[in-house]
């Protein structure tokens, strides 16, 4: 069971979602507020929030985004699209997808899930939003190492890339260090698995994941 709550100073968004997971076994509504702080204090138990970006508090997306992950809480960003800015914002604290508030219910819905489940919810609005970034610095990689990333992010073990590759599962793991520096030089930290996909989509070495809800009916 996955309780979900929303961080938004608009209603009517709220009874939207809040019917939506009515209709689906597997989503609770666990709660709203107009702020995060307001539901770090008085909403328990929350496993992913949908975080509205534009909240009328002064607070930014980047601040949201981190308290809640401090928090234990997986943050979606659910927006209508029209600010960018601060769309990369929260895509540079790490917020593990978004979706539109115009997206239809199976797209919400798999975005909800997919983010309950460690996955990335990686949109064509989250792409975009990430390269039109003039602050998301390029990184540099060789054939090889772009190879290893490719392979890697994907959902390969070192184990099986060093034997799709032909090289020892130990220079794999000297190359994934060589990788992770290298995005720490440019200021884009990536320590886990799923950071090293989010920036092989951002660099282009991965394609965007097809949109959410074409194929992936529950």
């Amino acid at each position: 069971m996955c309780r979900v709550a929303m961080i938004d100073d608009h209603q009517s968004p709220v009874w939207g979602i809040k019917a939506l997971l009515s209709r689906h076994d597997d989503l609770v509504f666990a709660g709203h507020s107009d702020t995060v702080s307001g539901l770090l204090s008085g909403v328990d138990g929350v496993d992913v929030v949908l975080l509205d970006l534009r909240l009328t508090d002064g607070t930014t997306p980047r601040e949201n985004v981190l308290r809640l992950t401090d928090a234990g809480i997986t943050t979606v960003v659910y927006t209508s699209g029209e600010w960018p800015e601060l769309l990369r914002s929260a895509a540079r604290a790490g917020v593990l997808g978004v979706v539109l508030k115009s997206a239809p219910e199976a797209e919400v819905v798999s975005a909800i899930r997919r983010a309950f489940s460690g996955d990335a919810v990686l949109t064509t609005e989250w792409a975009a939003a990430v390269d039109s970034d003039p602050a998301l610095a390029g990184v540099d990689l060789s054939p090889q190492l772009s190879r290893v990333l490719t392979l890697y992010a994907s959902g390969e073990t070192s184990a099986r890339v060093a034997e799709l590759m032909g090289i020892h599962p130990d220079t794999v793991n000297d190359y994934l260090k060589r990788i992770r520096q290298k995005y720490i030089d440019a200021g884009r930290p990536a320590k886990t698995k799923l950071d090293l996909f989010k920036r092989a989509v951002e660099d282009g070495w991965l394609p965007t994941p097809r949109r959410l809800g074409e194929h992936d009916a529950h």
